[in-house]
């Protein structure tokens, strides 16, 4: 069980660390729910983001793929924008689920998010980015994500060949899950809606000083 437990309405940090430790990007979130196993949050589109570049100011996937995971990244200030997501955190499971949101509210797709849980902070949770993903179509229809991106990952030593493994035998697990119309991908939150009046999560100066 988490150390941790936040309430309704509270705000939380969802940060991804590397296996060397060092931070990378991070997202303030909103909480719907938590009992310990599962965090059910809420980024809306705008939410003041920490995100990360190469050192020369370019996006990562802008950068040809055998150096992607071989250059630096330096801390940017950014927003999370285009669409709105409910995410469910697994607290020892590999893996989170986003909703997606358009701007309107209709909802999107599910996109299942390989991720390595490292536990729980006074402020959030913490997770390493798995690489591959999981997108998941309203019609229950599946595709894996940034496949082309494991290989050049491991080589440059972002994830070891185990943990992708355990990676995507944990995508394996969600994909039979939504075969089946299985929760989360049973519908549930699909017509979700913030309430009115609630604030952007906020980005804590101090979160983009560290390295």
């Amino acid at each position: 069980m988490a150390a941790r437990l936040w309430a309704p309405g509270e705000e939380v940090l969802y940060a991804f660390r590397r296996n060397d430790g060092s931070l990378g990007s991070v997202t303030p979130a909103r909480v719907l729910s938590d009992d310990g196993e599962r965090l059910v949050c809420w980024v809306p589109d705008g939410t003041p983001v920490r995100a990360t570049r190469v050192p020369g100011g370019e996006h990562p996937r802008d950068v040809p793929l055998d150096q992607r995971f071989r250059l630096g990244r330096v801390p940017v200030r950014s927003t999370w924008h285009g669409s709105s997501t409910l995410r469910l955190v697994f607290e020892e499971e590999w893996s989170s689920v986003w909703w997606f949101f358009a701007p309107d509210g209709t909802f999107l797709n599910w996109y299942v998010n390989l991720e390595i849980p490292l536990g729980r902070t006074d402020t959030g949770v913490r997770r390493v980015d798995g690489v591959l993903d999981v997108e998941v179509r309203p019609d229950l229809g599946w595709s894996w994500k940034d496949e082309d991106e494991t290989v050049a990952a491991i080589e440059a030593g972002k994830i070891t060949q185990e943990q992708l493994d355990r990676l995507r035998a944990e995508g394996e697990r969600m994909i039979a899950l939504a075969e089946s119309g299985l929760f989360p991908f049973d519908g549930t939150w699909c017509d979700f809606r913030p309430e009115p009046g609630w604030p952007l999560p906020t980005l804590p100066d101090e979160v983009m000083e560290e390295r």
